[in-house]
């Protein structure tokens, strides 16, 4: 399962950090705009949030945030978040205005704007964000797998 997880994660990582260096923001084979996801991360559903944090700590990874009081807890080396009783399966997590850091990036897209253009390329949602806010809001698709991929966002909408 580990290295499953972990597979999947560098092969999208790879991906991702790939788009991020070459600094596009246009798809070439469709000529569509790219999408600003934002930081990426995999939340981990755990039996033991306190065993998983140990374990994780002697893989190299620190706590940067979280309450482990209230059962959940954001890890880097690379983004990991440990969440007992939060979530039912593991989840990618990207939160669009974050960097890998949790600072607040000046430039990003918003949740609602990402919304609007995954539904115009088709896909169902499991909860989406609401259209007339702004600031934090959330939306959730699912894989065809069922794997939850968690659109998460934190910080007031990026000015235009």
């Amino acid at each position: 399962m580990t290295r499953t997880i972990m597979g999947v994660l560098a092969v999208f990582l790879g991906g991702f950090v790939t788009a991020q260096v070459i600094g596009s923001t246009t798809n070439q084979a469709s000529g569509e705009a790219q999408m600003r996801l934002g930081n990426f991360s995999v939340s981990l559903a755990v039996k033991d949030i306190g065993a998983s944090r140990a374990f994780y700590e002697k893989l190299g990874f620190r706590v940067f945030g979280g309450d482990q009081a209230r059962n959940w807890l954001i890890l880097e080396t690379s983004t990991i978040g440990l969440f007992q009783g939060v979530f039912t399966r593991n989840t990618l997590t990207f939160n669009p205005g974050w960097d890998r850091n949790a600072a607040t990036l000046r430039d990003f897209d918003d949740v609602r704007a990402i919304q609007r253009t995954l539904k115009s390329r088709g896909l169902t949602f499991a909860t989406e964000a609401n259209e007339s806010t702004s600031g934090p809001a959330s939306l959730m698709v699912l894989d065809p797998d069922g794997n939850p991929i968690l659109i998460d966002q934190h910080v007031p909408s990026p000015r235009k």
